[in-house]
């Protein structure tokens, strides 16, 4: 059997992380599949085993360890991120056609359950096998999120196989996801630069009135092409609510038994948040910093304003121009009136 590297995330959006583990059956991937440890649980649950399209089977890379290897030698990595920004993290993966050579990066869209293996966590992965972009981009090594226009939304950034021997190619792509979701976007800077172990957690109520928690971690990996982000981009849905709760923690140091944890409250949604949590120690000195990123609704609800206003104003015109036509009417006729009293 053959397994990937770990991945850490709140996958069925119950605010607690989770554990996410790609691998093989076999050596060469021939049957690949995903699956998944809850927290507080210690039973492993599929989330991924059709790897199946239109009759071709594909898989995970293996991972293959020469002495002196041709290419750079990565494992089966999954790369999360919420690209849709529903409040539940998808992954990208790199996948190879297991009767031929191509290989591919591949969307995973986290999905709600549809068979019996996964009733247990509610939720599974489904590959997106008709993303035009992606599927444009042969030889394909590493796939990963990343925001390009800080605008909240996660992109994709690339890494193929150039076209001469040892040469590399990086391709971005921009997600053009167009429905009008919200999201949190979180820093947390512990000495002025990004470090691995925070972990951020919130309470919130979805569109139609029920809560909903959220977590993520930030940086659990940096070697092997990791390429994680160096932030936290939380999708909130469709529910334009206040974050009721917004928890941020970091590590503390071997023997030390105070928690180091804060909580902010009624967090503005399509912001990003810069926590620095200094002095570490001291949970109640941290300071936060919000900024705001206005959505589309903004641009749309401006554009319906002046509308608005045009509109009431052509109204007033007309009327004003309509009641100026009555009065110069009546002036005529008052003349006319005066003329013939005279004669």
């Amino acid at each position: 059997m053959v397994v990937g590297q770990s991945a850490f995330a709140d996958f069925d959006g119950d605010g607690h992380v989770d554990h996410l583990l790609p691998g093989c059956e076999d050596k060469n991937c021939q049957k690949s599949s995903i699956y998944l440890m809850r927290s507080g649980s210690k039973q492993w649950v599929p989330v991924l085993q059709d790897f199946s399209n239109k009759g071709t089977l594909w898989g995970f890379v293996p991972l293959v360890l020469e002495e002196r290897p041709t290419e750079i030698p990565i494992p089966i990595t999954l790369h999360i991120g919420d690209y849709n920004m529903d409040g539940y993290p998808d992954a990208l993966a790199i996948l190879k056609n297991t009767s031929g050579s191509n290989q591919q990066a591949f969307l995973l869209e986290n999905v709600p359950c549809n068979n019996a293996s996964c009733e247990e966590v509610h939720r599974m992965f489904r590959v997106y096998w008709e993303l035009t972009d992606l599927n444009l981009i042969k030889d394909a090594m590493v796939a990963t999120f990343f925001d390009i226009y800080e605008d909240g939304i996660l992109d994709i950034v690339m890494l193929s196989k150039g076209y001469a021997k040892n040469d590399f190619t990086i391709h971005t792509l921009k997600n053009n996801f167009e429905v009008d979701a919200y999201f949190v976007k979180i820093y947390i800077w512990p000495f002025g630069v990004n470090q691995p172990g925070p972990y951020i957690m919130y309470t919130t109520v979805d569109a139609n009135g029920y809560p909903k928690n959220g977590s993520a971690g930030q940086l659990s990996q940096s070697a092997h092409l990791a390429l994680q982000l160096p932030y936290n981009v939380l999708g909130l849905g469709r529910s334009a609510n206040f974050l009721d709760h917004l928890y941020v923690g970091i590590p503390r140091p071997f023997g030390e038994t105070s928690v180091r944890k804060q909580e902010w409250t009624a967090i503005i949604p399509n912001s990003q948040l810069i926590v620095i949590p200094y002095p570490h120690n001291v949970p109640r000195s941290w300071s936060a910093k919000l900024y705001l990123t206005p959505s589309n609704i903004v641009l749309l609800t401006a554009i319906a304003l002046i509308g608005v206003c045009v509109f009431i104003l052509a109204i007033i015109g007309i009327l004003h121009w309509q009641e100026k036509k009555a009065d110069d009417r009546e002036k005529r006729q008052e003349a006319h009136r005066f003329h013939f009293d005279a004669m």
